[in-house]
């Protein structure tokens, strides 16, 4: 769907928070980034615990980290030389609940259809 069309759907989103919200869905649409948040979502956490629990590489561990940050979903705190994230947006996890709840729906009823056939 255009962002005209869905414009015309909800005409109280303006131009600046249809691009916000993109945006934000962008930062999202990546499943690394998702596991950052998931490994977050226990508490806040350094580079290096972060990339344990996701088993990134630690250049592709800050790289996606710098992303979540530069969008505004995380936090991040210098302690001496190290660094420890945090969710400033914890919206994002409700997000995820929400469509992992939707898809968990879906696929209930895709086995219910299956078994009745």
């Amino acid at each position: 769907m255009s962002l005209e069309k869905f414009n015309k759907i909800n005409p109280r989103l303006g131009e600046a928070q249809l691009q916000a919200v993109s945006e934000l869905f962008s930062v999202l649409s990546e499943p690394t980034r998702l596991k950052i948040l998931q490994t977050l979502h226990q508490g806040p956490a350094t580079v290096g615990q972060i990339m344990e629990a996701t088993g990134l590489k630690q250049a592709n561990a800050s790289k996606q980290l710098g992303l979540l940050h530069q969008a505004g979903v995380l936090d991040r705190q210098k302690e001496g030389l190290t660094t420890r994230y945090s969710i400033r947006l914890p919206l994002v996890l409700e997000l995820c609940d929400l469509v992992c709840a939707s898809l968990q729906k879906q696929a209930k009823a895709k086995a219910r259809e299956l078994g009745a056939t």
